[in-house]
């Protein structure tokens, strides 16, 4: 009987994928881990370093050398692009379909008059010659996500004063069930009107429309989110399989948000401290079950293409793996990975395509290697394995290595 427990430091990744030349030219030559690390030669991540990850990037620098004992490996992503979203359902056993990549404005008159046929009321903002968004009953808006690659995502943003969280989730639910888009995140927050939504609104490439999310400021208080992918089955995941199997399974971060369980162990948020305790405080509780953690922080300041912050967050993230291996025991897994990368140095500020790590610990075992996986979705299907459950829709178990 033992934990499995996987931390995803979001958008962590370790060198570009060997496709990007063709397929996304402007991630050419991005490496997030060694670029963070060359930026602040100074950064304390023995941790990180101890379980491999100058192993996985392969490279060392004069102080943060290889490690001998390490259990490690690499794995590319499945999925198209270097989604988040994406990248969650992929480590949890699933690849959806290739979505549309569009502007909102492509099915702007045909979810304008679903939603009117759903007793909504709705209307256009914008200029003649730009591209719009809706207003929806005069407290929310729908338009293209500025925040991701632009045409993977559109956002229904709402004033939770005048809305609540049920119905911007069956408004979300209603675009959801129009678009073919990667997302639909509908999320909202307190002390907003819709005049702060609409004075927060952008227009990008002469295409694409929206509400800037922070400047906005629905992120300040009362802050509630869903994401709402296309084409995700969770019965295939490994998450819904131990839930049949009565396996604890707990959620913690963003990913809390974003993989559906019918566990009621669910800890959203984004403080990298707070997660982490949430974690070390539910592996204390539960004996035997799933684990996944979320590291937000690490991704925006990615975004934000500040290293700075990133290298503070991946210090505190290494303190807080350090004082949950110190309370693991013989049965325990822990894995270490990221879902793509964002590396702050590349001269953009969306997530680049990247490989990423595993670094592995368990008690006793040291010095494996599990090579580079073809799929993220090989961490679902060792998940599997260990607790002897069915194999999730993909992947390849390597739990005989380790």
């Amino acid at each position: 009987m033992g934990r499995f427990i996987v931390i995803v430091l979001d958008s962590f990744g370790v060198g570009a994928m060997k496709d990007v030349a063709e397929v996304r030219p402007a991630d050419i030559g991005s490496n997030t881990a060694m670029h963070i690390i060359e930026k602040q030669p100074d950064i304390k991540i023995d941790t990180l370093i101890e379980l491999g990850l100058m192993n996985a990037i392969g490279k060392e620098t004069s102080r943060l050398k290889y490690s001998e004992k390490a259990n490690w490996g690499t794995a590319n992503l499945g999925h198209q692009g270097a989604d988040s979203f994406l990248g969650h359902q992929e480590i949890m056993g699933t690849t959806p379909p290739i979505p549309l990549n569009q502007p909102f404005n492509d099915v702007i008159n045909e979810v304008e008059k679903y939603l009117v046929e759903q007793n909504y009321h709705v209307r256009k903002v914008g200029a003649d010659n730009e591209p719009k968004i809706l207003v929806v009953n005069e407290c929310a808006t729908v338009g293209d996500n500025l925040e991701t690659d632009l045409g993977q995502v559109f956002n229904v943003s709402a004033c939770l004063d005048r809305m609540s969280f049920k119905e911007l989730t069956k408004l979300g639910r209603k675009v959801r069930e129009v678009v073919k888009v990667s997302r639909v995140i509908a999320f909202g927050g307190n002390n907003i009107t819709v005049d702060d939504l609409l004075n927060a609104r952008k227009v990008k490439q002469s295409k694409f429309a929206g509400v800037d999310a922070p400047e906005s400021g629905v992120y300040r208080s009362g802050y509630q989110v869903i994401h709402l992918g296309y084409g995700i089955d969770p019965e295939v995941q490994v998450p819904t399989i131990l839930d049949h199997a009565r396996i604890p399974v707990v959620l913690i971060g963003k990913v809390a948000d974003i993989v559906q369980t019918k566990s009621n162990h669910l800890f959203p948020g984004v403080d990298s401290d707070e997660l982490f305790n949430h974690l070390i405080s539910e592996v204390a509780k539960i004996k035997h079950g799933f684990f996944c953690l979320n590291i937000q922080e690490t991704d925006l300041a990615g975004h934000a293409e500040d290293e700075v912050r990133y290298a503070d967050r991946l210090e505190v993230s290494d303190k807080r793996i350090a004082e949950l291996i110190s309370v693991l025991n013989e049965e325990d897994i822990l894995i270490v990975t990221a879902d793509h990368g964002n590396d702050p140095t590349v001269g953009h500020s969306q997530h680049t395509r990247e490989r990423v790590p595993l670094l592995i610990y368990k008690k006793g075992i040291e010095g494996k290697q599990i090579g580079e996986r073809d799929n993220m979705s090989d961490t679902a299907a060792t998940a599997a394995e260990y607790f002897g459950v069915k194999m999730p829709q993909h992947g390849t178990s390597y739990l005989d290595k380790i």
